[in-house]
């Protein structure tokens, strides 16, 4: 996110250690330190071996634009419009904010990367991973990572020519990041923390990810453990959702009410070049954003041959599923989560997912070199990314967060770091055992 202003703490390999935290200027959030209880730890197998759970049922599946059960399904999509569309009502009217164009007079930018959720999140359907990036740069001096002018996230597009952003010759660090799957995603939202810390208590030392802290806006700043975005740098789909509409759109809203710049340049209302007032959003859309998402099925499997069951297996006994877990549950319903700003509902506790990720952070080589937040206490986030779900991963074609690997066998091959040993075993399998595997992956 552009410098996403917000607190945010580590945990490592003790539960809750708090190593620091940081507040920029223009966006303070209040965090009262409180990390509340979301029930206990949940089931999770890392090999997929069990999907038959007393008390637990499987997330439904598909690539279809219908609802999982949290929200109704609601009017024909077809026969919606701005004028009749009422926001929160049904799933398909929250799909139609999420797909809509947002204008000048809506707010859109001054700067920004797209008009829509969808530019970012469509494949197959609406919320599917696309193949966009969004650019990122900043620089180093005497180690400390400092932002762009602006902010890390260097907008490709603005309202007017004179404001365009650009990139400065002295930020030389630079990665592009590729917009990332959003179906499923409520599932992922109601994991507990406890949950994704026994994952990562579980882990060999040396490929041990790092949890971390980050505050729910919408609950003052109260902790959680993020799970969304290349830097788990959300806990909240609620929080994830005001971020991009800002950053992404240029739509302030109550939880980002401050206009991004251009290049460090104010550019927002009362300067020429936005003629809305601030917020421009009420929060109506952004919970709708987070509502599409809470609704939507997690990414369906392709058909289960014998190869692709043999290269499961070799894809657990290289190591792979230390961090790519296959099996992970949802809390129970009525669990408190978000800081106690969520109840987890029906259609979405206890329910077992195939996310194949950890959702925790990792050093495996491929890193940005670009930390959760500019500071020398969060330099260690720098080269971490957070493991990369690979539900759907048969709907990509640019891989990896920056999206310059174009083969799985080439992404497999890039990772290094903690997970040099894998990889070294993935080096040594049979020409027929690494085609097994790429069946498994294919069925992703």
């Amino acid at each position: 996110m552009k410098s996403s202003k917000i607190f945010i703490q580590l945990l490592l390999t003790i539960p809750l250690l708090i190593t620091s935290f940081f507040a920029h200027s223009a966006e303070t959030f209040s965090q009262s330190g409180a990390t509340a209880y979301e029930g206990p730890v949940g089931y999770f197998d890392r090999l997929g071996r069990n999907d038959k759970v007393p008390g637990l049922s499987q997330a439904p599946t598909g690539f279809d634009n219908l609802t999982n059960g949290y929200d109704k399904q609601g009017p024909g999509y077809e026969t919606l419009n701005a004028a009749n569309v009422v926001p929160l009502r049904s799933f398909n009217e929250n799909r139609f904010l999420f797909e809509q164009v947002e204008t000048v007079d809506d707010g859109l930018g001054p700067t920004y990367n797209g008009q829509a959720c969808r530019e970012c999140h469509q494949n197959i359907v609406t919320g599917g991973a696309s193949q966009l990036p969004e650019q990122r740069a900043g620089h180093q001096v005497q180690g400390t990572f400092f932002e762009s002018l602006g902010g890390s996230l260097i907008q490709a597009r603005a309202t007017n020519p004179e404001i365009v952003e650009q990139l400065t010759v002295e930020d030389i660090v630079r990665t592009p990041r590729i917009s990332t799957n959003t179906l499923g995603n409520g599932y992922i939202e109601c994991i507990a923390n406890t949950t994704l810390q026994a994952i990562r208590d579980g882990q060999p030392l040396k490929m041990r990810g790092l949890a971390v802290l980050v505050p729910v806006l919408e609950d003052n700043g109260n902790q959680r453990i993020g799970r969304f975005g290349w830097k788990s740098q959300h806990a909240s789909l609620e929080s994830f959702s005001g971020d991009a509409y800002r950053n992404e759109m240029g739509i302030t809203n109550p939880l980002f009410p401050d206009e991004s710049t251009s290049n460090g340049r104010f550019v927002g209302f009362g300067s020429g070049y936005d003629p809305v007032p601030d917020p421009e959003d009420d929060g109506t859309d952004v919970v709708a954003f987070a509502n599409f998402m809470r609704s939507t099925k997690a990414p369906s499997r392709g058909p289960i041959s014998a190869d692709v069951q043999a290269g499961e297996k070799l894809f657990n006994q290289i190591g792979c599923s230390v961090c790519h877990v296959a099996n992970i549950a949802t809390a129970s319903p009525g669990i408190k989560i978000n800081g106690g700003a969520y109840t987890v509902p029906k259609a979405l506790g206890n329910k077992i997912i195939h996310p194949y990720s950890d959702f925790l952070m990792h050093d495996v080589g491929t890193g940005d070199g670009i930390p959760i937040e500019p500071t020398p206490e969060f330099a260690i986030t720098a080269n971490k990314m957070r493991t990369a779900p690979l539900w759907g991963l048969r709907t990509r074609n640019h891989l990896m967060h920056d999206g310059l690997t174009l083969t799985k066998q080439e992404a497999i091959r890039r990772h290094g770091g903690q997970a040099i040993q894998v990889t070294s075993q993935f080096n040594a399998l049979t020409d027929a055992e690494k085609s097994r595997l790429m069946a498994f992956l294919d069925s992703l």
